[in-house]
C-alpha cells in the first residue's frame, strides 16, 4: 500500500508555541509526526499530520494479541549488529559493540594481560557453551565475561560471573580431540540486554550443509606465531566445507571426527587461531534474520594455512547431551565418569516453524521493549481519538 505525502506541519494555531516537547520525561524533537502546539494549561498535542499514520498505528495495534501476548522470547537475535566487516581471528576485522550478543570470555584474573583463556557462547541465562579442552587446569579463580567487546575496558553492559559447575564431556578425548564440548553454570543468570542474548542450538531438523552465511567471532591471537589474546572482539566471514573434502588425504587425511564441522577457505586466510577456542561459528537462517550456534572452535592445525580450515564441534550432534545435562530431558544414567544433574534455567532455541516456544527459557529483554511499544502505541491511539472527538 502506497501512502499519501505528509504535508508540511502547520503553523500553531495555539498561543504559545514550542520546538519541542516531553514525552516520558524524554525531550521529543517536534516533526512530521508531532506538532509541537501549547497554549495555557493544555497540554501538547498531535499535529494532523499524524492523522496520515492512522490506518499504519491500527494496524500495528492489532499485531498486540497476536504476536506479543503468545511471545516467548527468541534466541539468536542482534539488536545492535551493524553490517560486519568484509576484512582478529586471523584475517578478521574488528567487531562492533554488540555484535555477537551471546559471545563469552572465559578469563584467568591471574593471567597476564586481559585473563582471557577461551571463549564461549551464552545458550540460556545460566549456560554456557564451550570446548572441553580449555579446562586443563584448576578453574576455581576463573570468571566469565558476558556482554563485553573490548576485554580492557568492558563498560557499563558487561556483567561477570563465576563458575559454578564445570561439565566436560564424559568421553571427550584429548589426543584425538573427540567429543571436545563443554558446558558451565554460572553462579548467577545474567540479564539480557542490546549487548548480551542467548544463541540458538540447533537440533536435528536443521540442516546446517544449506546454511550459507556464517561468522567466527573471539579474543584470540591475530597472528598464528602469537600466544597472545587480542583487546577487542574480532569476527570474520566464512564457509561451511564439506567434511568429506576436509577429511581427504590433502587436507586433514582421516583425523575429522563425524561429530566436526570444518570452516573457513580452501585457499586459507582467515581462520580461528589461538585462545578463539570454545567461541561461536554462527550461520544465518536461511529464511529469517537470526543465526544459528552451529560449531564450537575446537582444534586446527597451525592458523589460516591452505587446506587446513577451522575445526569445529557440530553443536546439533550433541543437542541431546546438551538437554541432558541443563535438566530438560530425563535425567541420564550416571557413570563413575559423569556427574549428576543438577537442573538450572533452561535454554532454548527457535523453532523452524512459527510457533510458541514451549518449554524452553527465553532472554526477556526483547519482550520487554515490545511490551513498551506497542503500550505507547496504544497510549497514542487513544489520545488521537480523544482529539478527534
Amino acid at each position: 500500500m502506497l501512502w499519501p505525502p505528509l504535508p508540511e506541519r502547520p503553523p500553531c494555531p495555539a498561543p504559545g508555541t514550542s520546538d519541542a516537547v516531553r514525552h516520558r520525561g524524554q525531550r521529543e524533537p517536534c516533526g512530521h509526526c508531532v506538532g509541537c502546539c501549547t497554549g495555557g494549561d493544555k497540554p501538547p498535542v498531535l499535529a494532523a499530520s499524524a492523522m496520515h499514520l492512522l490506518p499504519l498505528l491500527i494496524l500495528l495495534a492489532l499485531c498486540w494479541p497476536a504476536h506479543v501476548s503468545g511471545y516467548r522470547g527468541t534466541c539468536g537475535l542482534r539488536p545492535m549488529a551493524a553490517l560486519p566487516g568484509t576484512s582478529h581471528v586471523v584475517g578478521g576485522t574488528d567487531a562492533q559493540p554488540g555484535a555477537w550478543p551471546w559471545i563469552v570470555s572465559i578469563q584467568d584474573p591471574w593471567r597476564r594481560g586481559t585473563g582471557h583463556i577461551c571463549g564461549g557462547s551464552l545458550i540460556s541465562p545460566q549456560w554456557v557453551l564451550t570446548a572441553a579442552h580449555c579446562f586443563i587446569k584448576h578453574i576455581t579463580m576463573w570468571r566469565v565475561v558476558i556482554g563485553a567487546t573490548q576485554l580492557t575496558q568492558l563498560g557499563p553492559e558487561a556483567q561477570v560471573r563465576n563458575i559454578k559447575w564445570l561439565l566436560v564431556h564424559e568421553h571427550y578425548s584429548s589426543t584425538s580431540e573427540r567429543n571436545d564440548i563443554a558446558l558451565l553454570e554460572l553462579d548467577q543468570p545474567v540479564q539480557c540486554g542490546y549487548s548480551i542474548q542467548l544463541a540458538c542450538v540447533p537440533d536435528t531438523l536443521l540442516r546446517v550443509s544449506e546454511l550459507t552465511t556464517c561468522y567466527i567471532s573471539g579474543w584470540g591471537s591475530t597472528m598464528a606465531r602469537s600466544e597472545g589474546s587480542t583487546d577487542i572482539l574480532q569476527e570474520a566471514k566464512v564457509h561451511l566445507i564439506n567434511v568429506n573434502l576436509c577429511n581427504s588425504s590433502r587436507w586433514y587425511g582421516g583425523a575429522i571426527h563425524p561429530h566436526n564441522l570444518c570452516a573457513g577457505y580452501p585457499q586459507g586466510g582467515i581462520d580461528t587461531c589461538q585462545g578463539d577456542s570454545g567461541g561461536p561459528l554462527v550461520c544465518k537462517d536461511n529464511n529469517a534474520d537470526y543465526f544459528w550456534l552451529v560449531g564450537v572452535t575446537s582444534w586446527g592445525r597451525g592458523c589460516a594455512r591452505p587446506k587446513q580450515p577451522g575445526v569445529y564441534t557440530s553443536t546439533q550432534h550433541f543437542y541431546d547431551w546438551i538437554l541432558e545435562w541443563m535438566g530438560l530431558s530425563p535425567a541420564v544414567t550416571t557413570t563413575p565418569t559423569s556427574r549428576p544433574v543438577f537442573p538450572s534455567t533452561p535454554f532454548q532455541r527457535p523453532r523452524l516453524t512459527p510457533t510458541e516456544s514451549g518449554r524452553f527459557s527465553s532472554c526477556p529483554f526483547l519482550l520487554q521493549k515490545l511490551v513498551e511499544f506497542f503500550t505507547w502505541l496504544q497510549e497514542l491511539l487513544q489520545n488521537l481519538r480523544r482529539e478527534k472527538a
